[in-house]
């Protein structure tokens, strides 16, 4: 376990503010606008949809997250994959959980930005002055945030990530004055921290089970805490959510009161305002609680906060995809890496896709209002996925059987409840999410599973058997040299066996003649940052097999540390790498190195059942459009030779094929 997760210091409470609660913090600007939106505003529904409110937080947010989630780290890491590797010994079916969490971030992360710079952005209207301001316009502002944010992430969020804490301090303040500025006006209010409201409108409100879909969006960043938890530490997202916790309960009071003064009316939004007789135009009501002359400052930093909830949700969609990408749950990307700041790292292609995503999001739902139906379906199955790894990390801890039940009871019935709530929401705009978040997982299972089909036919042979061959190729004057250095990158996680391809490439055709061959393994370990190498000699100077030892959050850069590698060996006088060549050899000039990668394709000769024989397909062409093996390897700098070979995973076993005899033919010609 990290020395750091328990520490606690005035920095990482300030970062722990600035990258963790982005998502959850916004919530007070949609959440009741959600909850009233066609609805009369009675005390039952305000202090009813409150109660649900602080009660989702308390149970869902700090019980399950921030008091059990939180202390299933990986060596101080977090996040659905870290947990996953914690516990995917145990069961093999616990991947699809795992899967089904990590496609539902994602999917999370293409409707988060867009639903909170919209809020925030939509605040203008409660300017005077700019009461009118068309929605087109708000469009177009907040498409043009968007687009800044994204194409900021290339270089990097470490610079700007020093002003984001300052930024959230002030506007979780602000939360807490607008709050506290209000709950005086009706000190009724207060009844909320009472669960019998939440109870009583969920079963006697019409429709009030329903609302729990709205009550939802106020916990949906909750995922964030737990999948930070490298960044900061337990102890300063523990200390820090006490105060946020506070803030935003706070806010939501003040909001409740404000709406008790308007009992009797009916805000709607524009898509619901003319089937409801009497209704008025929707009032966000984390605006109405700002004073006028503090519209302007309040927006801005509105906006802000946004900006920088979206930005965790990004960085947080790197983290986890280069993750996926380790634990070979998703095609190979290119990875950038803007600064040296830990964990600071750059997808080109998952930023384009979530952009793509998220203008997509804006130009179809157009308003928050909108967003909020499309919102929350597909993070509660997340968070199911969270309780099931979870669950399964306690059974591994040895805790008490009875606890464990205890647990899933609790927080299944409430999930399931929020996912059931939820669905309500997919003819609205959930079902947008569910297919972006099906999408997702459908690469990740395809990814896994063609993988696992690939395996049960990789042939494996013995390397001792080829020994004297290999030894006897090296020293064969009469082979033409290949390379001083022959290097093949092996998936034997024996040491003592070999592909059968590699041999083949070897020895079989024209033969490939070196003075050392080089045979490089690589482990991904369930611990995030190891970084280990070591070395066997199998042949002093003939023939030496390398293995790294990964964390699944260490990127394999097989260029530099192989190089790396090679030093050592040079420094401890283990291996000779200069050439052989006399006139090479007189002029101590170090050998070539030659990296060989196998690239399979399908071949045409396969009997697989249908079901296999699409994932076959669809793997192929997902690889063609994803990274190459060499440069997932970090070999584009070396110098690489790569070698398709036909990948035959059920050969054709009966082939009906008769021969016939040219001169049997003739007769058989002749008698007719």
């Amino acid at each position: 376990m990290s020395k750091h997760v328990n520490k606690v210091t005035a920095a990482g409470l300030i970062v722990a503010l600035g990258i963790i609660y982005g998502d959850i913090g916004t919530s007070p600007l949609y959440v009741f606008s959600e909850i009233i939106n066609g609805k009369m505003i009675e005390p039952l529904l305000i202090i009813g949809g409150l109660s649900c409110i602080i009660w989702t937080l308390t149970l869902q947010t700090t019980v399950k997250y921030v008091v059990l989630t939180l202390k299933a780290d990986n060596r101080g890491e977090g996040g659905i994959f870290s947990l996953y590797t914690l516990v995917r010994r145990q069961k093999k079916w616990l991947v699809i959980p795992a899967m089904i969490g990590g496609a539902a971030l994602l999917a999370d992360g293409m409707i988060t930005p867009p639903i909170s710079v919209a809020a925030a952005v939509e605040g203008l209207r409660n300017i005077p002055v700019l009461h009118d301001i068309s929605a087109n316009t708000i469009i177009i502002i907040v498409l043009a945030i968007l687009t800044l944010l994204f194409f900021m992430q290339q270089f990097g969020s470490a610079s700007i990530g020093k002003m984001f804490g300052p930024i959230m301090l002030i506007w979780f303040l602000m939360l807490a004055v607008l709050g506290l500025a209000h709950i005086s006006d009706e000190w009724h209010i207060l009844k909320a921290f009472n669960p019998y409201y939440a109870i009583k409108l969920l079963i006697t409100y019409p429709k009030g089970f329903w609302l729990l879909g709205a009550v939802f969006l106020c916990t949906t960043g909750a995922e964030a805490l737990y999948s930070d938890l490298g960044h900061t530490g337990r102890a300063n997202i523990r200390y820090t959510w006490v105060f946020v916790k506070i803030c935003l309960i706070l806010n939501y009071l003040g909001q409740g009161a404000l709406l008790l003064h308007n009992t009797g009316k009916t805000f709607a939004t524009d898509e619901l305002i003319d089937k409801i007789p009497g209704a008025i135009p929707m009032r966000n009501p984390f605006y109405e609680v700002m004073p006028e002359w503090f519209l302007y400052p309040g927006i801005i930093i509105a906006t802000f906060a946004a900006i920088i909830a979206s930005q965790a949700l990004i960085s947080g969609s790197f983290t986890l995809i280069s993750e996926a990408i380790r634990l070979n749950l998703w095609p190979k990307m290119k990875i950038n890496y803007p600064s040296e700041a830990k964990g600071q790292l750059f997808i080109p292609g998952i930023n384009t896709l979530l952009f793509a995503g998220c203008v997509g999001i804006v130009l179809y739902f157009q308003t928050s209002s909108a967003m909020g139906a499309a919102y929350g379906l597909a993070i509660t199955l997340c968070m199911l996925a969270t309780t099931i790894l979870f669950s399964n990390y306690l059974v591994s801890r040895r805790v008490n059987s009875a606890l464990i039940y205890l647990f899933l009871a609790v927080f299944l019935s409430i999930e399931i409840s929020f996912l059931i709530a939820n669905l309500d929401k997919f003819p609205h705009g959930g079902y947008v999410t569910l297919i972006v978040g099906g999408g997702l997982f459908a690469v990740m299972y395809v990814w896994y599973r063609a993988r696992k089909i690939k395996n049960r036919y990789v042939e494996f042979v013995r390397l001792e058997e080829y020994i004297p061959k290999l030894e006897e190729l090296s020293n064969d004057v009469t082979v033409p040299k290949y390379a001083t250095h022959l290097v093949y990158l092996t998936s034997a996680n024996n040491p003592k066996e070999i592909e059968h391809k590699i041999i083949y490439s070897i020895l079989s055709g024209k033969p490939k003649r070196a003075d050392i061959y080089w045979f490089v393994h690589v482990d991904t370990l369930d611990d995030p940052y190891t970084s280990e190498y070591s070395v066997e000699h199998i042949i002093p100077n003939d023939i030496i097999r390398v293995e790294f030892r990964l964390g699944f959050r260490i990127a394999p850069r097989i260029n530099l540390m192989f190089k790396k590698v090679v030093e050592d060996l040079v420094a401890n006088r283990e291996v000779n790498v200069t050439s052989r060549y006399e006139s090479q050899q007189r002029n101590n000039v170090t050998g070539d190195f030659q990296f060989v990668v196998m690239e399979k394709f399908l071949s045409q000769d396969n009997e697989l059942p249908f079901f296999e024989k699409l994932i076959m397909r669809l793997y192929f062409w997902v690889k063609e459009v994803s990274l190459s093996e060499e440069k997932g390897f970090g070999l584009e700098q070396s110098k690489v030779q790569v070698e398709k070979f036909p990948l035959i995973v059920a050969p054709v076993s009966k082939l009906k094929l008769k021969r016939i005899y040219i001169g049997e033919e003739e007769e058989e010609e002749e008698e007719n």
